[in-house]
C-alpha cells in the first residue's frame, strides 16, 4: 500500500509538457511548485502533475470544457475515463494531439464523444409539465405542498443594491419598483411588483450587473416582523429518479435564462395566494459565485441527488435571494437600518479552458 501511494504521488508530467496554452496555463494552476526536473520533458520551472492531478486536468480542459448549456440543463460534449484508454474517437486541433497522448499515457485514460443521459438536458417530467400551461397549475400545486416555510426573522439583516438611484439617501428608492414598471425580472409580474435582495452582497452586483463605472448603493434591511417565506432552494427528499424529480425541475428552472420567467412567475403569484410573504430562491449567479460545475453527474447520476454528502453538496453551490411580495417598505414590513455607497476597487476572474473543436 505505501509503494502504491508513493506510485501515485511521483509527478509523470508537468505544465511544460504542453503545446496548447490553454491547457498549459491549467496545468500550471493545478500543479505543484518542485524545482526537480520533470520525467518528461526535463523542465525544472513547470508545475508538477501526479497522476491525481492529470485526471482532474483532463475532466477540467475536455470536460468541463465541452459542457454546453440548454435551454434547461447542461451536459459535456467529451467525456474521459479508464474504460476507454486506447479508445478515443475524439477529432481536436492539430496543436492538441501530442498533448492529448501525454495524457492518455500518463494517466491511462481515454477519451470519447459523451451521450448524456437526457435528464441532464431538460428531460424531466416536472419541468416539461411546468412548460405546458396546460399542465403547469398541477406541478405549482405539489411545489406549494412539497417545499417547506422558511421564515425571515424580525431583525435578519439582508441587502438590496441600485445603481443610480435617483435620490440615494431616500429609503424609497430601495422599496419594489414602482406597479405600472412590474413585470421585467425572474419573479415578478404586471400588477405584481417584488423586492429582490439578498445577504450575499457579491451575489447583489452580479444580479445588478453593476461595474466598475456604475454610481451603486447598498441598502441594508431587516424585517419589522417575522415573514413566511417558501424555501425553493430546499433539498427534497425524493424516491424517484432525474427524471421525474421535482427537486431537479426546480433547480433546472432557477438556473434557466429568461426564456423560463414565465414559469417562475406564475409560481410566485402560487405563493402569494397561499398566504406566503414571499420566496427564497437559488440566484442564477449561484455557479459563478461559488465555482461549481453546473449539473454535475458521475456515470450519469447526479452528484446533488447521489452525493455522500449531498445537503452540504448542494448548499455548497447555492446562493439565496430574497423575493419579497408587493411593495415591503411601503407596506411596513421591513425598514431600512442603513444606506452606503458600494465602490468597486477591484475585480477577479477565474476560469478555466477548454478545446474549440472536438
Amino acid at each position: 500500500m505505501a509503494e502504491e501511494t508513493a506510485e501515485t504521488n511521483q509527478p509523470l508530467l508537468c505544465s511544460d509538457c504542453f503545446t496548447d496554452e490553454g491547457l498549459r496555463i491549467d496545468a500550471f494552476k493545478l500543479g505543484i511548485e518542485e524545482h526537480v526536473k520533470c520525467p518528461n520533458c526535463h523542465s525544472q520551472e513547470g508545475r508538477k502533475l501526479t497522476k491525481e492531478l492529470i485526471e482532474s486536468l483532463a475532466w477540467r480542459f475536455f470536460v468541463g470544457g465541452t459542457t454546453v448549456r440548454c435551454d434547461y440543463g447542461a451536459a459535456p460534449v467529451i467525456q474521459c475515463n479508464e474504460h476507454h484508454f486506447g479508445r478515443s474517437d475524439i477529432s481536436p486541433s492539430i496543436w492538441l494531439k501530442d498533448d492529448i497522448r501525454l495524457l492518455e499515457e500518463a494517466a491511462q485514460l481515454g477519451f470519447f464523444h459523451y451521450g448524456p443521459r437526457l435528464w441532464m438536458i431538460g428531460e424531466v417530467e416536472p419541468l416539461k409539465c411546468l412548460q405546458d400551461e396546460s399542465k403547469r397549475s398541477q406541478i405549482i400545486k405539489r411545489v406549494m405542498k412539497e417545499y417547506p416555510e422558511k421564515t425571515l426573522e424580525m431583525g435578519e439583516k439582508f441587502y438590496r443594491l441600485r445603481i443610480c438611484p435617483q435620490r440615494p439617501a431616500d429609503p424609497a428608492e430601495y422599496d419594489s419598483p414602482p406597479i405600472a414598471l412590474a413585470g421585467k425580472g425572474r419573479l415578478d409580474s404586471p400588477g405584481f411588483p417584488i423586492m429582490y435582495g439578498s445577504q450575499d452582497i457579491d451575489v447583489c452586483i452580479h444580479e445588478c450587473r453593476a461595474s466598475t463605472d456604475d454610481d451603486i448603493y447598498v441598502a441594508t434591511l431587516e424585517p419589522k416582523r417575522n415573514l413566511r417565506l417558501l424555501d425553493l432552494t430546499h433539498l427534497l427528499e425524493e424516491d424517484v429518479t432525474e427524471f421525474e424529480s421535482l427537486d431537479m425541475a426546480i433547480h433546472m428552472l432557477f438556473l434557466a435564462r429568461s426564456h423560463s420567467y414565465e414559469i417562475s412567475r406564475a409560481i410566485a403569484l402560487a405563493a402569494k395566494e397561499t398566504g406566503f410573504d414571499g420566496i427564497i430562491y437559488p440566484s442564477f449567479f449561484s455557479l459563478i459565485r461559488t465555482g461549481g460545475h453546473p449539473f454535475e453527474a458521475t456515470y450519469g447520476m447526479s452528484l446533488r441527488r447521489y452525493h455522500p454528502e449531498r445537503e452540504k453538496y448542494a448548499e455548497a453551490y447555492t446562493i439565496q435571494n430574497f423575493a419579497l411580495f408587493g411593495r415591503p417598505l411601503e407596506n411596513d414590513l421591513v425598514s431600512i437600518k442603513c444606506i452606503n455607497r458600494l465602490i468597486l476597487t477591484q475585480v477577479g476572474y477565474r476560469g478555466h479552458f477548454g478545446p474549440v473543436e472536438y
